[in-house]
Formats: C-alpha cells, structure tokens, sequence
C-alpha cells in the first residue's frame, strides 16, 4: 500500500541555513502539485518564521 502525503515538505540544514522545499497540491490543475523553495537563515527567529510557514502550508510531514 502506498501512502501519499499531500502536504510535505523537506529540509536541507547547515550551520549557516536550511533550504526547504514544501509541495503542496496545485490548485489550478487537479491531480498535480506545486513545489516551493526558500533559503532560512539559521538563527532563531528564522527558525520561528519557518515553524509558522510550515503551519499555514498545512504541512503534515517534514523530512530532512
């Protein structure tokens, strides 16, 4: 059995930042997703700005 997470995001982490690439499902073509990725820096109010941007994606599942 398959298991497909249609929220997921995943994370590259360095000393200096964390790339993050979140898929998401693509609301103009039913059935295919969108992929976004952004650069945080690694201190700790990045850290926050990435914790809430992975809420309001409704990502269910991160791995790095």
């Amino acid at each position: 059995m398959d298991i497909l997470h249609e929220r997921c995001a995943g994370l590259d982490v360095s000393k200096k930042d964390a790339k993050v690439c979140v898929r998401t499902p693509n609301t103009r073509r039913r059935g295919t997703f969108a992929t976004a990725t952004t650069t945080w820096a690694a201190t700790t109010n990045a850290v926050l700005d990435l914790r809430e941007h992975l809420i309001d994606a409704q990502v269910t599942l991160v791995v790095c």
